[in-house]
């Protein structure tokens, strides 16, 4: 797999409408699959998407309110009956462990899968397996529930010009690269006399919360920012009472966290046309895009 994109699965909050399924975001990034909160119908969106289930390694649930689970069974079930062979990480607030259990066991089949459960018990760094380092923060919710980073790991960038000064070419370039130094024409050679080092993108996922610390530590200098925009800034005292954002608010966190690209995404069902919300981020931050069921998003180098 070498797309790397963001997919909108859905982009409806609690209650879904003719327009708009339960939320669910799939970025695939660097040969791997990153699904994000499965709502209720995610198995059949990934269908009109044109996507095949098999291609997510990877899912994050935010929290156990049913908009962002209620198709995750459903999805392990069709990567189970698939028979995909590479395992599936699942991350989630460890609190959360029994409605994960019941979820996955909903309901009888025979498990294939090896699914790797990492329940999330501290906020900081979850994982670093050498592709992408997983952050987590609790956000305010009222439950528990946990915003993602994800960075994928640096990597080193050569010169062509100064490999062809010092006629470097061939295996002798990965020597150096995984060594550091190589002896070469009498001296020693650095690495970094060469090459640069070209730091990993940043993914930011945010939603169900009212602005906090964690949100913006989440997003600092992400090149892409998923945040949730329940309401038009005028139903703020309502976004307070339910813990959740406005739009004018997630514009003011992607601008304060020095955001690339800003995508809106949990749209209360009083909004038929969604574009409303993201005309009032764009006064704050003009780099924003409104979520749509079934588009993908460019997310490159």
């Amino acid at each position: 797999m070498s797309a790397r994109d963001i997919i909108v699965l859905g982009c409806s909050s609690q209650q879904p409408t003719r327009f708009r399924n339960h939320g669910a975001y799939l970025v695939r990034w660097n040969s791997e699959g990153l699904l994000f909160d499965p709502g209720e119908g995610t198995q059949r969106q990934f269908i009109f998407a044109d996507v095949a289930p098999p291609t997510v390694t990877r899912i994050f649930i935010s929290h156990f309110h049913g908009d962002h689970c209620l198709g995750f069974g459903s999805m392990l079930m069709r990567l189970n009956l698939d028979k995909v062979s590479h395992p599936i990480h699942c991350y989630y607030p460890a609190s959360g462990k029994k409605y994960f259990d019941r979820l996955r066991y909903c309901c009888i089949y025979k498990e294939h899968i090896t699914v790797i459960e990492h329940p999330v018990t501290r906020a900081g760094l979850v994982e670093d397996d050498g592709k992408f380092r997983i952050g987590a923060e609790f956000l305010d919710h009222g439950v528990e529930n946990i915003g993602w980073r994800i960075q994928e790991a640096d990597t080193v960038k050569f010169h062509k010009e100064k490999l062809r000064a010092l006629k470097l070419d061939g295996p002798i370039i990965r020597t150096l690269e995984k060594e550091g130094r190589i002896e070469w024409d009498g001296r020693w050679i650095l690495v970094e006399e060469v090459s640069h080092v070209r730091t990993g993108d940043v993914f930011a996922y945010v939603v169900d919360t009212r602005p906090c610390k964690e949100a913006v530590r989440l997003a600092q200098d992400a090149k892409v920012l998923i945040c949730e925009s329940t309401y038009l800034d005028q139903e703020r005292a309502m976004a307070e009472e339910y813990k959740h954002m406005t739009a004018l608010q997630a514009a003011q966190l992607a601008l304060e966290a020095n955001v690339e690209t800003l995508i809106l995404t949990h749209f209360s069902a009083r909004y038929r046309d969604p574009e409303v919300l993201g005309a009032e981020a764009r006064k704050i931050f003009p780099n924003t895009f409104v979520a749509e069921d079934l588009k993908k998003y460019p997310f490159p180098k």
